[in-house]
């Protein structure tokens, strides 16, 4: 339906297309072979679209292979993907001999006022056999391989530039090694984030809400298998919803209307550990999903596996975020959605164990109700970390005072010790309370912008000299001006890994090292100070860096947290 909407939007500009004067889309459109590669270049003012670009061999022996294509460097109006400036598509043959003609299939438009996309358009290109990888060695199979080793067996592409990649028998090994390595790294991911606050103490909540603590191995181990097949469900729509839509996909679990609510429902589970109800579901649900029928209890094992994915997004998105932004900018669906399967396996491995061995734990007493407790406390943590970019200065304080003063409260600091062991923690819970009580008076500092305490009062960030702040024609015209580039660091206050930047990345020493001596540097807030920057600029998800020329063309871009060593590397590449 796209590809449709597409060519209709080509045909009905088409003769107001071919009036304009100025832009040939076969002349000015330069097309060249190059170390390998089909190299299309858009000359300033103008793009090339991605859903009709891809490179074909025109008759002859042999085969040939195109692509992958590089990721669009920006978005137009229909939020396809786009080049601008030159776009690289790798070539790899087979079999072929004497001069190859290669036709080139590319759509290019215009910008600004009058823009406008002309019809695919083709060119053809003269190149030798031999100066295709792979096609000298394939033609002449009785001989030695002319090509050294590192260059014999480049990683195969699919047939139609922009298709997914087949699968293929003569991939060689250690591209086989590197996706089992991907994959395997993934699952080890997944199994990390069951570790994380906002899911670990979940487990024996959820093994028992779907009802396979106390059922027997075997049953409890179906059950299980239930709840993990619908998180696997969630996160490969989570995968490919990242390859299709890019890096936007994983914002949205950093924004205030997603983590608010995600952060009360915690808090909600954190008073149910403490005792204050039991968390059950309404018991004509109840009945339906764990009645007496063959399907007994799995429906609900598998709704609850289904609403475990978002509830924990937040938790596991630092694990999984870089996964989401690789899959996002290679845009293979099928390896994302393989991918966040990987994932979820491996995030249900400890699902599996409780709901398995539920039924041979040692039975409830005290040491259970002081372990839900305790598991609890780590909830109530998480929901207060989970929203402290979103709150007031002074509610993350106050949300903190309230954590250790339940703390003090669970370890004893009110009641006699009566033992060693309840001295200990009457101790630790006599810490908690007076933590808990300068956390309050600092909460109360922040919000009337009074000092009580040494060192307290309202507290501000640091300044970042290097930085000027959402003043982006200053930047450009001070770069034009000391002949610099233009980093632009675009944030939002939402956004926790753009702080992580402000906290990690961008004070190291080198980095701004870097900085001083080759760019002018400007923060923007383009979600609510300058959201007119972010159609411009092509924003869509937090953090993206770019570095721009002194006439405001992109150079490159990068998505998500960096840590200084991988934005140091970036930003010498």
């Amino acid at each position: 339906m796209n590809r449709l909407k597409a060519w209709l939007a080509v045909w009905a500009v088409t003769v107001a297309a071919l009036a304009q004067g100025g832009f040939d889309p076969v002349k000015s459109v330069t097309v060249r072979f190059e170390k390998g590669a089909v190299v299309a270049t858009a000359p300033e003012g103008a793009h090339l679209k991605a859903i009709f670009m891809k490179v074909e061999k025109e008759g002859g022996p042999g085969k040939l292979q195109a692509g992958p294509l590089p990721p669009g460097n920006a978005k137009d109006e229909l939020e396809d993907d786009i080049w601008h400036g030159p776009v690289r598509i790798p070539v790899k043959g087979e079999g072929l001999s004497g001069d190859v003609t290669l036709k080139v299939t590319y759509q290019p438009c215009t910008e600004g006022i009058g823009g406008v996309c002309y019809p695919p358009t083709v060119q053809t290109l003269k190149v030798k056999a031999a100066d295709i990888p792979g096609a000298k060695a394939a033609a002449t199979t009785a001989e030695a391989p002319a090509v050294k080793p590192a260059e014999a067996a480049p990683a195969p592409a699919p047939k139609e530039a922009g298709t997914p990649r087949p699968a293929s028998t003569t991939t060689p090994a250690p591209e086989s090694q590197g996706v089992f390595l991907a994959f395997l790294l993934v699952f080890l991911a997944g199994m990390g984030a069951s570790l994380t606050p906002c899911v670990f103490p979940m487990i024996p909540i959820t093994m028992a809400i779907i009802g396979a603590k106390g059922s027997g191995r075997a049953k409890g181990f179906a059950l299980s298998i239930a709840l993990v097949l619908g998180m696997a469900v969630t996160y490969t729509v989570l995968g490919v919803v990242a390859a299709r839509s890019g890096a936007a996909a994983g914002a949205m679990a950093q924004k205030p209307a997603f983590l608010i609510p995600v952060s009360l429902l915690f808090g909600a589970f954190a008073l149910s550990l403490f005792g204050a109800f039991e968390i059950r579901l309404p018991q004509g649900l109840q009945n339906k999903l764990q009645g007496d029928g063959p399907r007994k209890g799995y429906g609900g094992a598998f709704v609850m596996g289904l609403v475990m994915g978002p509830i924990s997004a937040p938790c596991v998105g630092p694990v999984i975020g870089t996964v989401l932004i690789s899959i996002a900018q290679k845009g293979d669906v099928a390896m994302g959605a393989a991918q966040l399967f990987t994932f979820a396996l491996g995030m249900g491995v400890l699902f599996i164990a409780v709901g398995t061995f539920s039924a041979t734990l040692p039975k409830s007493g005290d040491w259970l109700d002081r372990f839900k407790q305790a598991m609890g406390l780590v909830v109530l943590g998480f929901a207060a970390w989970n929203v402290r970019f979103v709150v007031e200065p002074w509610m993350n304080p106050a949300m903190w005072a309230v954590v250790t003063l339940t703390g003090a409260a669970l370890l004893g600091a009110f009641r006699p010790a009566e033992s060693i062991l309840s001295g200990f923690a009457k101790g630790l819970g006599l810490l908690s309370l007076a933590l808990g009580i300068l956390l309050g008076i600092r909460a109360v500092e922040r919000f009337e912008n009074v000092q009580l305490l040494p060192g307290g009062g309202v507290v501000e960030g640091p300044k970042a000299s290097l930085w000027i702040e959402q003043d982006y024609e200053q930047a450009l015209a001070k770069a034009k001006a000391e002949g610099k580039v233009v980093l632009v660091d675009t944030y939002a206050e939402w956004c926790a890994q753009c702080h992580e930047l402000d906290e990690k990345t961008w004070p190291d020493a080198a980095v701004q090292a870097w900085v001083k001596a080759h760019a002018i540097a400007v923060r923007i807030d383009t979600d609510k100070v300058r959201p007119d920057l972010a159609p411009n600029l092509g924003i869509r998800s937090y953090p993206t860096v770019l570095v721009l020329d002194a006439d405001g063309k992109e150079l490159k871009r990068s998505l998500g947290f960096q840590t200084p060593a991988a934005m140091r590397a970036w930003l010498e590449s």
